[in-house]
Parts: C-alpha cells; structure tokens; sequence
C-alpha cells in the first residue's frame, strides 16, 4: 500500500442527557441512549499517516510521544480500522487538542472521532456518518456523537450494527452557547472507561436507566420546539443523577472540587434572578453553563468573577468533523 495521509478535525460534545454505563464493555454498546449537542470551540485535530516502512506505530499527544495504556488503546483502535481495511500498515499519529485533555470535557469524545475519520481517510475507506460512528463508539463512546455537528442522538442498542449518533438538527437550528467553567485542568484520576464499568455497582443505577428513557423524548422535544427551561430543567437533573451513580458505585468516584460545587451553586442564584443558564457536567470537575445568545455575554461576565474559575472556554453549536491540513498545527 502506498503512503496514505489524512488528517482530521472533529469537535467535542456536550450531553445533555448523558451516557453512563455500558452493555458490552467491549463494543462499547450504551446501557441509555443520550443527546448532545457539538461544540465549536473544543476540538481535537489529528493526523494520521500509514506507511510500509513503519516497524510499528508512532503516537505523539499534545506534542508528547505516547506510550503505555494510552498509546496501547489507540493502536488497538488503528487495528480495527486496518482489519476493516485489509492491510497491516503501521501508522503515524499526531493529535492535538485545544482544550485540556482527560478532564471532563469529553476529549475521548473529539479525539476518537478525529482518529477514526482520520484513519478511514487515510486508508481509502468509503464509511457513511453511520459507519463512521459506530467505529468511532468502538473507541470512546461519547464519540459516536462527534462525528455529526448540530444536535446529535445516540441511539442505545444490542446490535452493534443500531448503535450509532444521527443528527436530528443542524448546529444553525438553535443558536445555543455552552460557556465551560475550568475549575481543574489536570487529568481525573479515574477515566470513563473504568468509571462506566462501575455504573452497575450503584444501588441508583437502575432508578436513573428508567428516568432515561422517560427523558429522552422530552429532550428530543424540548430542542425541536426551542424550548430553554425544559432543556435546561432535563439536563441539570440528568448531570446529578449520573453523578449520583458515580457517588454511590463501589468503589465511589467523586469527581467534583469544592469550585465545581461553588459554579453549580452561582448558576443556580443566577437563575433565580433572572438569567437564562442552566448546568451540566460530565465525568470530571469542570462545569458547563448553557445558555442563550442573549445572556451569553453576561454569563461569561459572572463566571469571570468566580473565584477558582481559571479559564472559561466559549462554544456554541458546532459542525461535525471535517477534512484538515497540518497546518492547523
């Protein structure tokens, strides 16, 4: 096979009813089914290179060579595109992210995405966004939502073939803002994977299954019709309960810092006297403030003013992921 080249640019996500816990660990099969929305401003850029002379694959980070179980889970990523493919080729990666990685901003998300489009690219492969998500779920499975843009569900299944992300309106449908509060750049001690393997050891766990599925078409609805409180009503108990199940699993995860807390609690005054902005928060510290266009610009103001607010990243609705060149290096 001759050299192949590709090189990808895929968005992180925001669930606003979000996934916790699997059915098959291994085909990252989702116990729920979840919606989301991407992000325009959190993203991972990856480029992939398949040669013939490689004697085995080369993985660099954030500018970092990787190695150890990080490296080791993208290669085996790579092993299934190649399978796919028909060929045996080592890769080069080179991946980076405008974000921090690994702290709850759903990294494996835009990275798995980028990777996977990336290496179908490279090596020829013809997938449809149906296809593409499937694969991209094989290696994270919040990343099923980031190969589309807009807003984004993923359907839950048995059948690796039915569990993919569709999106159900483009990013232009409702001009949404997700203002993320960082509270703690470093890497959680905990990742999702393992963190999803613990889900079924809550005593919540099923309670939150069930509250799921009643949700789901309410949140469908609620981002069809436009319609704020009942999206940000959804998604602020969704983002406890999911934490509750993390709390109460064995052993417990508690992802939150005293500033995470500290965010939530400035949300919710804000609300209450007026301003349009909601919570959530994935599987780390930091907080997501939703809101509208019209408020975005005094949200942000009063984040700023938090203390223990370090950063705040800026979104709104984004595309899904696209073609790149290394020059977004």
């Amino acid at each position: 096979m001759p050299d192949r080249k590709a090189t990808c640019v895929a968005f992180s996500n925001i669930a606003l009813i979000k996934y916790w816990g699997n059915r098959d660990n291994t085909l990252r099969l989702p116990m729920n089914g979840s919606l989301s929305f991407t992000l325009d401003g959190a993203y991972t850029i990856t480029t992939v290179e398949f040669g013939v002379d490689l004697p085995q694959d080369t993985i660099e980070l954030d500018g970092a060579v990787a190695s150890g179980p990080a490296a080791e889970r993208i290669s085996r990523h790579l092993d299934l595109m190649r399978t796919l493919a028909g060929v045996s080729s080592r890769a080069r990666v080179a991946s980076r992210n405008n974000f921090p990685t690994g702290a709850g901003i759903a990294s494996s998300a835009s990275g798995f995405a980028a990777l996977t489009c990336a290496a179908a690219w490279a090596l020829g492969l013809n997938l449809s966004d149906t296809e593409l998500s499937r694969w991209a779920r094989r290696g994270s499975g919040s990343a099923a939502r980031s190969i589309g843009g807009g807003f984004v569900e993923w359907h839950a299944s048995d059948e690796d073939a039915q569990s993919y992300a569709e999106v159900i309106a483009p990013a232009q449908h409702w001009p949404l803002h997700d203002l993320i509060a960082v509270v703690a750049r470093g890497q959680k001690a905990v990742g999702s994977t393992e963190g999803h393997s613990l889900a079924h050891t809550s005593p919540l766990y099923a309670g939150r299954i069930a509250q799921v599925e009643n949700d789901l078409p309410v949140m469908r609805r609620a981002i069809l019709e436009r319609d704020f409180q009942a999206l940000g009503e959804i998604a602020e108990a969704d983002a406890l309960s999911m934490h509750a199940v993390m709390m109460t699993s064995r052993p417990s995860l508690i992802y939150w810092t005293p500033e995470t807390v500290t965010v939530m609690r400035a949300v919710r005054e804000w609300r209450r006297g007026g301003l349009a902005c909601y919570f959530t928060i994935d599987a780390g510290p930091n907080v997501h403030v939703i809101t509208t266009r019209e408020a975005a610009s005094e949200a942000r103001y009063r984040l700023q003013q938090l203390t223990g607010v370090e950063r705040i990243i800026s979104c709104q609705v984004g595309p899904g992921a696209r073609q790149g060149d290394e020059s977004l290096f």
